[in-house]
C-alpha cells in the first residue's frame, strides 16, 4: 500500500498516522508479512495473537510467530484443525510453533474458527497500545496472489479492545459483546437482520433504501426471506454472489427489486462486503459499510467464529464503496447474471468494463466514471 511506502515500510508509524486498507492481490500480501515480522522483532512489542485458518507450508507468518516467541514475547496462535484441505499442514505447523514456545489453542469444540485476525500489543510511553489486522482473506501467501480480499490495519482503541474480547472468547469460551465488531455465532445474524429492517423502514417512509452485498455464497434461508421482504417493501438490492445462491431474483411479488451477478475471472472473488444505504442517497460518506470473513450461509452465521468489521475512516470507505463495490457492480466483462428461473447468462453490453483489469491498472481510471445505480434513482457519487 502506498501509505506504508510513505513511511519506509514502518508499519507502526504508518498505522499511527491513519488506518490502512490493502486490496489483494492488487496490493501485496507482503504488507501483512511485514506487520507480523516487524512486531516479532520490535522490542516494544510484548504480545502477538493470531488466528490461523488456512496458511501455507514454510509460511513467513508462522516463522515470524516463532521468532517472536524466541524473542521472549507472549505469542498465541488459534489454529483451526478442520480447515478443508489444510488439516495435515495445520497440525504440523502447530507442532512446530508449539516446540518454539508459541501457545497453541485449537478453538472450541463444535465451532470452526474462520475469522481472520492478528492482534499486536506494543508499549508506547508506558501505555499498552493495540494494533490490529483484520480481513476477509486467509494468512496464506499463495492464495493472496489468486484471491481478491480486503486487508485492514488499525490502531483504533475500540476495535483493538473488541479483538481482545474475541481472542478471550476463542481461548476461554467467555462471551462478551464487542462494541464495534460483529461476531458470529452470537451477534452477527441479528445485526444483519436489523440493518435490513432499517432499510425497509426507510423505504416505507419514502426515503432512499438500498442494500449491496458481495459474498461467496448466499444460502441462509432466514436472510433470504429478509431480503425478499425488503425487496417488496421498496428496497433496491444488488447482490454479487460468486458461488452458491439459493435466492431467486426478479420474481414479481417476491424479489422484483433484487439483482444477482457472479464475477468469474482471472482471480477468485473472495472478499465479503456489506453496504447499507442508511436512508440517504448512497455514498461513501453516508453508507453503513462492513467487511469480513462471513458468507451468508447457516454454517457461517451459526456454526463458525466470524468477524465483520465496520469501515469508519474516510479513506477505507472510499476504497470499498467508490472503488471495489463500484467496479464490481459496473463489471460486464466477467459477470454472469442470475435470472428468475435460476439460469446464469452473460448480458450484452455496449461498453465492456472489467473490474479485475481495472484494479490491475490496465484500464483507464476515467472509465470507472461516476458511481450511479441504475435502479430507482439510488445514486452513488464518487468522492
Amino acid at each position: 500500500p502506498a501509505h506504508l511506502r510513505r513511511f519506509n515500510d514502518d508499519c507502526f508509524a504508518a498505522i499511527q498516522d491513519e488506518d490502512i486498507i490493502a486490496h489483494w492481490p492488487y496490493d501485496s500480501f507482503d504488507s501483512v508479512v511485514r506487520f507480523v515480522t516487524q512486531a516479532a522483532n520490535d522490542r516494544q512489542v510484548v504480545a502477538i495473537k493470531q488466528t490461523l485458518y488456512r496458511t501455507n507450508d514454510e509460511s513467513p507468518i508462522v516463522e515470524a510467530l516463532i521468532t517472536a516467541a524466541k524473542n521472549g514475547k507472549t505469542v498465541l496462535a488459534v489454529v483451526e484443525l478442520e480447515a478443508r484441505d489444510n488439516e495435515q499442514a495445520n497440525v504440523l505447523l502447530a507442532k512446530k510453533m508449539e516446540a518454539a514456545g508459541v501457545q497453541i489453542v485449537y478453538g472450541i469444540i463444535g465451532l470452526k474458527i474462520h475469522c481472520k485476525a492478528t492482534l499486536v500489543v506494543r508499549m508506547e510511553g508506558g501505555e499498552a497500545i493495540t494494533y490490529t489486522h483484520l480481513g476477509t482473506g486467509n494468512y496464506h501467501q499463495k492464495n493472496a496472489r489468486m484471491y481478491t480480499d480486503i486487508s485492514f490495519f488499525t490502531r483504533d482503541e475500540v476495535i483493538g479492545y473488541d479483538t481482545h474480547l474475541i481472542f478471550s472468547y476463542l481461548t476461554s469460551e467467555r462471551v462478551q459483546e464487542p462494541s464495534k465488531l460483529l461476531i458470529a455465532p452470537y451477534y452477527l445474524r441479528n445485526r444483519l437482520v436489523e440493518l435490513i429492517d432499517q432499510e425497509i423502514a426507510y423505504a416505507q417512509h419514502g426515503r432512499p433504501a438500498y442494500i449491496c452485498i458481495k459474498v461467496n455464497s448466499l444460502t441462509d434461508e432466514r436472510i433470504i426471506e429478509c431480503l425478499y421482504r425488503a425487496s417488496e417493501a421498496g428496497v433496491d438490492i444488488d447482490l454479487i454472489i460468486r458461488r452458491h445462491c439459493s435466492l431467486r431474483p426478479g420474481v414479481p411479488g417476491m424479489s422484483s427489486r433484487i439483482t444477482v451477478k457472479s464475477i468469474v475471472g482471472r482471480f477468485l472473488e473472495h472478499s465479503r462486503i456489506y453496504l447499507f444505504g442508511g436512508g440517504m442517497r448512497m455514498s461513501a460518506e453516508t453508507a453503513i459499510v462492513y467487511f469480513g470473513s462471513a458468507d451468508l450461509m447457516d454454517r457461517n452465521l451459526d456454526e463458525r467464529a466470524e468477524i465483520l468489521v465496520p469501515a469508519e475512516s474516510r479513506r477505507v470507505r472510499e476504497v470499498i464503496v467508490d472503488g471495489i463495490m463500484h467496479a464490481n457492480l459496473k463489471d460486464t466483462a466477467q459477470s454472469w447474471y442470475l435470472d428468475s428461473d435460476s439460469v446464469y447468462s452473460r448480458l450484452p453490453s455496449e461498453q465492456v468494463f472489467c473490474a479485475q483489469t481495472f484494479f490491475m491498472g490496465e484500464e483507464d481510471p476515467a472509465r470507472l466514471g461516476a458511481f450511479s445505480s441504475l435502479k430507482n434513482d439510488v445514486a452513488y457519487e464518487q468522492a
